[in-house]
């Protein structure tokens, strides 16, 4: 038998598991069947390659040397398929605008203005709720941009490894039904919200943890948070079973009204992120304008959050032409 790479996979997967049958759930492998690879590898490799005892598996000395390779080998070898990906697409031309987004109303301008400015030039979407899925489609070369969403000043995913522009900041607001008691309030003290269960879109960042504390700060522990789609959320809202958590930017919604929390305890940054060695990188000054475009138009379809920024005016930075918020990014960058 020739080694082959997912052999080294297996070797890797094992090691970092502790145990067959760890590894076996990991690899989608009955622990027979795996305990067999295994035996055949070691053959191949001319020794035993992991010690097993009643605590799981622990490398031998051959197999501590072949997992030292491993760690060399397969690395590069996952950087030479984004490599080939990447230079496969080459061509100094703009083939089309692959983009990655999470859940917002962002993505659908973004599209809308592409599709305008460039009507010949196709565009495609990929969402998920995961910041990190889409960034690392980036940079393994199967999306062109990336448009996301951080909270507060936590970095941006591969941000050794990509690009990133900041969009704009906007304010996190909650979503009430507009039965809602303090539905008719311009703005909303969170503890005064320190009764209700509360509806969140779910994310890999620290936004959970931003709240949590948030909530600390005014004095209280939130009873229930349900983490749903962004539709399942407006209609837990719209229901009265719960206060969403939602970007300025949510578009005008029946039966729910959106308001600023007094103080903006919790801020949202819209970010753009491609990777500098694609052609994709010579559109990204066109796609980063074309996307500050979509968010002030968001932006003015929101009533509550134009009076928000009428309000803060005074101390926001203005930010670059076409963007909005109490903060953009650089404004050197078109």
């Amino acid at each position: 038998m020739d080694l082959e790479l997912r052999h080294l996979k297996t070797i890797r997967t094992i090691a970092d598991a502790g145990s067959l049958t760890k590894a076996a759930a990991q690899l989608g492998l009955a622990q027979p069947a795996l305990s067999a690879q295994l035996k055949r590898i070691e053959r191949t490799l001319g020794g035993r390659l992991f010690d097993r005892g009643r605590f799981g598996v622990r490398p031998t000395a051959l197999g501590e040397f072949v997992l030292d390779r491993a760690r060399v080998v397969l690395p590069a070898i996952s950087e030479l398929q984004q490599e080939a990906v990447r230079f496969h697409s080459a061509g100094g031309t703009v083939a089309g605008f692959r983009l990655g987004g999470t859940h917002g109303p962002l993505l659908g301008g973004l599209v809308d203005r592409l599709a305008t400015v460039r009507p010949g030039v196709p565009v495609t979407t990929f969402t998920t709720w995961s910041e990190r899925e889409i960034a690392a489609s980036v940079t393994a070369g199967r999306l062109d941009f990336a448009l996301i969403g951080a909270c507060g000043e936590s970095p941006a995913p591969e941000s050794e490894r990509l690009s990133w522009r900041e969009i704009a900041v906007d304010p996190v607001f909650v979503m009430l039904a507009d039965s809602h008691p303090l539905a008719a309030q311009r703005e909303i003290g969170l503890a005064e919200l320190a009764a209700e269960a509360w509806a969140d879109v779910p994310g890999d960042g620290c936004f959970a943890d931003c709240f949590t504390l948030a909530c600390a700060r005014a004095g209280f522990t939130p009873t229930r948070v349900y983490e749903t789609d962004t539709a399942s959320c407006i209609h837990l809202v719209q229901v009265g079973r719960a206060a969403g958590l939602c970007r300025a930017t949510l578009p005008p919604t029946p039966g729910v009204v959106t308001r600023p929390l007094a103080g903006t305890p919790l801020t949202w940054r819209h970010l753009l992120g491609w990777h500098p060695g694609t052609p994709a990188a010579g559109s990204a000054p066109e796609v980063v304008a074309q996307a500050r475009a979509a968010h002030a138009d968001a932006a003015a379809r929101s009533e509550s959050y134009t009076q928000w920024l009428a309000d803060h005016r005074d101390a926001a930075d203005p930010g670059p032409p076409g963007g909005t918020g109490g903060r953009t990014a650089d404004p050197e960058y078109p």
